[in-house]
């Protein structure tokens, strides 16, 4: 029998909590498990908790939220033998999906009984790790905008895209990778560790977490009557097609701004300086990957 944790986020997504425990309780196999369940408090909070669980010799702590709440326990856990799982419970869940994870708790929670746990990278930006994606211009200022809503879900989130759409200025990059120099104007700049945002917005088609690049995905401005078709290439994972879009994959690269902005971690928006420099981190997280992955 093995330690495991869960860390519940209380405000992550849209759906009650209050039931979670009960669940883990019914479907986590208690021959292999012995379950430990806490809520977290604050901000922060959940990397706090999975640091303890990771030093007392856990052998799994498992982020019960979205995007953000992944960050934050797998950050806790980074560079240990602690092992992370997921109950996706967020508003985008881009974690969960690129691994397969299943969306409904109960299903979630039993596919943990037969994970296997596997080495995994994540990135860097600057001192800040990320596991999913994160960005410059476009998504970031969504992020933002998506934080200062009053109320979560996709639904909300498609309601900021779409407001500021008409409103949001390309900004303009330098970007430094592999010697070379690109200098120009940008609708969005994401870096990506998973292949997705979240919802099954797929951007960056070829990512893998285990293959020791990250993904940097250029997204030139675009006449606005072309949105639909760059949300169509999205969903179908096929972004890297555009005509608009320039992808490639570096184990670092150097992001250089004209001024300090919006930049998102994993969907959480943070200010950051004008210089960002990203680099993978090969095989520095371990991560309880369902069977069909």
């Amino acid at each position: 029998m093995r330690n495991i944790a869960f860390i519940i986020n209380p405000i992550s997504g849209t759906q009650n909590k209050r039931r979670i425990p009960k669940i883990i309780d019914n479907k986590l196999d208690k021959r292999v498990w012995m379950a430990d369940i806490v809520y977290t408090e604050y901000k922060g909070h959940a990397e706090e908790l999975a640091r303890h669980y990771a030093d007392l010799g856990f052998s799994a702590v498992v982020a019960v939220g979205g995007d953000g709440t992944v960050n934050e326990v797998a950050s806790g856990i980074r560079d240990t033998q602690t092992a992370l799982g997921v109950v996706p419970i967020g508003s985008g869940n881009g974690f969960a999906r690129h691994l397969g994870t299943p969306l409904r708790v109960a299903n979630a929670i039993e596919t943990i009984n037969n994970a296997t746990p596997m080495q995994c990278d994540y990135g860097m930006a600057n001192d800040r790790p990320f596991f999913v994606t994160c960005g410059s211009g476009f998504d970031a200022t969504i992020s933002e905008q998506f934080q200062r809503a009053g109320s979560r879900g996709f639904r909300t989130y498609l309601e900021e895209i779409v407001k500021l759409l008409f409103t949001y200025k390309p900004e303009h990059y330098r970007v430094v990778v592999d010697g070379v120099d690109l200098d120009g104007t940008a609708f969005l700049l994401t870096v990506a560790n998973c292949n997705q945002w979240g919802n099954a917005a797929v951007i960056a088609p070829k990512a893998s977490i285990q293959d020791g690049l990250l993904d940097v995905v250029i997204c030139s401005p675009f006449p606005l009557i072309q949105a639909p078709s760059l949300a169509i290439k999205l969903f179908t994972k096929t972004i890297d097609q555009g005509m608009n879009v320039t992808s490639l994959q570096t184990r670092e690269v150097t992001l250089i701004r004209d001024y300090a902005a919006p930049f998102h971690l994993d969907g959480d928006p943070v200010q950051m300086g004008e210089e960002i420099h990203l680099r993978i981190v090969e095989d520095g997280l371990w991560v309880l990957v369902p069977k069909r992955y």
